[in-house]
């Protein structure tokens, strides 16, 4: 560590462009203009002009963070967050790169508590082909249960889904979010962090009546 040195960001997020499948089922986000900067200007001075954007999507869009609403109807919900829950936590990287089912024994023997344990698997590596979808890593319902009685904060993962959806039950989801601990979901670039000495963000806005809802999802990585 070099005394003083700066801080360095790594942006965690994909990019949400028109179109983008991030879920088959789900449809792709649409952004458009609702004024454009060629009909923005009748309404001002000549040489002035606005674009307003429009977009229209669903809420698992790109990275996004799920909250207890998610799953439970008596749950937080976006608007209900506290910017502590979501902003500057105490971050752990657990690798986990030629693993399909990751269990408990990735984090047992790790210091969980109080902190956002991102899991990285590389798959984002696939993000946006058809591969992304197929045979993509996720943790099992013991890893769940071992990340919530150790006192987790917050759990990503660089995959498709944390849940294993072949089926119709989801246990991770059930139990992370029923105990309030928060979930990152399509989260990328985790190769470019170390495995402790940062800190990790990703706040959505606040919104009433949503569970879920895209991040800007950042590590600040101490000055080295």
């Amino acid at each position: 560590m070099i005394p003083n040195a700066p801080a360095r960001y790594v942006d965690l997020s994909h990019t949400i462009f028109d179109g983008l499948v991030t879920y088959k089922g789900l449809p792709a986000p649409i952004i458009c203009d609702y004024l454009s900067r060629e009909d923005s200007r009748k309404f001002y001075a000549p040489g002035t002009e606005f674009q307003i954007a429009r977009l229209d999507m669903v809420a698992n869009t790109g990275t996004y963070l799920d909250c207890p609403f998610h799953r439970y109807a008596d749950g937080p919900d976006l608007s209900q967050l506290a910017l502590a829950d979501v902003a500057d936590l105490e971050g752990l990287v657990v690798r986990a790169p030629h693993a399909t089912a990751i269990g408990a024994d990735y984090f047992q023997g790790k210091a969980l508590r109080n902190r956002a344990v991102l899991v990285h698997t590389g798959w984002a590596q696939h993000w946006n082909t058809e591969q992304y979808f197929e045979q993509y890593p996720y943790l099992t319902a013991e890893a769940a249960e071992y990340l919530r009685d150790s006192g987790a904060a917050l759990v990503g993962i660089d995959s498709h889904n944390i849940d294993d959806t072949t089926g119709k039950s989801r246990p991770v989801h059930s139990t992370l979010l029923g105990a309030g601990i928060l979930i990152v979901e399509h989260l990328c670039c985790l190769d470019q962090v170390p495995d402790e000495g940062f800190r990790f963000t990703a706040v959505p806005p606040k919104v009433k009546g949503m569970g879920t809802f895209p991040v800007r999802a950042f590590a600040k990585v101490a000055g080295a």
